[in-house]
């Protein structure tokens, strides 16, 4: 059991985030979805099928550079948990308030701190930091839709 404990926490953790975050963008879907939509918007069903195979590849990333580092609290972790902050805020400021502008420049943030995990998790285990390249590039696509749904409605 001990064996698989960091993926336990690990899944329960960021799912939890997810979690949360899917409370507020569920409370926000229909000013959103009053909103004039850009191109290449995925159909809605798509959303939470794309994010859980996301969580799912970040959590067992993550504990696997945990396991990899020893089990110990590492610089790695830290930008993990720090990322999954700011998605959850993500959330909030895109759909719980509706500032997609400011939601755009945070989500710019997220990008980055998402990159900088990537290459850490990379240093650590290669998987895992491969493992994250789906989220990257999703969060661009993101950013693509949070910019012109801005620029659409504004």
């Amino acid at each position: 059991m001990s064996k698989y404990k960091p993926y336990i926490i690990s899944l329960l953790l960021t799912f939890a985030v997810a979690v949360l975050g899917g409370i507020v963008t569920y409370k926000g879907r229909e000013n959103y979805m009053q909103l004039i939509q850009p191109p290449l918007s995925p159909p809605e069903w798509l959303f939470p099928v794309v994010w859980s195979v996301l969580f799912i590849l970040m959590a067992v990333g993550a504990a696997r550079v945990y396991i990899k580092g020893g089990e110990v609290i590492s610089k790695e972790i830290i930008i993990y948990a720090v990322q999954l902050i700011f998605n959850f805020l993500w959330c909030v400021f895109f759909f719980g308030i509706g500032a997609y502008l400011f939601a755009f420049v945070w989500l710019l943030a997220l990008i980055g701190l998402v990159f900088a995990m990537t290459v850490l998790f990379y240093r650590v285990d290669k998987p895992s930091g491969l493992m994250q390249i789906p989220y990257l590039l999703w969060l661009c696509f993101a950013a693509y839709l949070n910019i012109a749904v801005y620029l659409l409605n504004y």
